[in-house]
């Protein structure tokens, strides 16, 4: 036990000692800015849009990847955010920004592998020329984003991690995802809008 606890404090030092910075055209949109449209392939071959979603009430937007041990540790976490969540108008959509140059593991053919072997229920989409993550300012993986329709645009009501616990389920405490999106489905305003996203930091494509 004491080994598995070495190794996620190592992965944590590393993803936090600034191995992959932010690049520098990368601002991001803030709590309640409109995101704009985006289009990736999605693992079944289809294309997604996000306008493509505007009969839903909102999107839960998670950034996160094959390799990444948060992103491992959170992916039943994920699906069943999705399970939950996508019959009251708030479905997961997952987007893989990383560079498969630098983890083989995060490539389309073994996306679609993970999303089969897994069973996901959501789309999860390529964002191969990573434009879609820097547009919204994604740093880590798993990083999520809440977006809530107003009208015809979708604002972003919620950013950071999943929870209070990335290593084990057992121990959260605070499910900031869930509690913003119940605020939301209950009219009410996000009271915790932005916290740190834990995980891997995003492989960026050199320029």
């Amino acid at each position: 036990m004491k080994s598995i606890g070495l190794i996620w404090v190592l992965v944590w030092a590393w993803n936090f000692a600034g191995a992959a910075d932010k690049p520098l055209e990368q601002r991001g949109y803030n709590i309640g800015e409109a995101v704009g449209d985006f289009q990736l392939r999605n693992v079944n071959g289809n294309t997604v849009r996000l306008s493509d979603l505007k009969t839903n009430k909102g999107v839960i937007v998670v950034f996160t990847t094959n390799h990444c041990p948060f992103a491992k540790a959170y992916e039943e976490r994920i699906i069943a955010l999705d399970m939950k969540y996508r019959s009251q108008g708030f479905p997961v959509v997952a987007i893989n920004p990383n560079d498969p140059a630098a983890y083989e593991e995060d490539s389309f053919e073994n996306m679609k592998a993970r999303a089969s072997t897994k069973g996901y229920t959501f789309p999860y989409l390529l964002d191969d020329t990573q434009k879609t993550a820097k547009a919204f300012g994604a740093t880590r993986t798993p990083q999520v984003f809440v977006l809530q329709r107003q009208g015809d645009k979708f604002t972003v009501q919620y950013i950071g991690t999943i929870d209070d616990s990335s290593q084990d389920p057992s121990s959260v405490t605070r499910r900031y995802v869930e509690d913003a999106v119940n605020n939301l489905l209950q009219g009410k305003p996000v009271m915790l809008n932005v916290t740190r996203p834990v995980g891997c930091a995003i492989q960026w494509k050199e320029a």
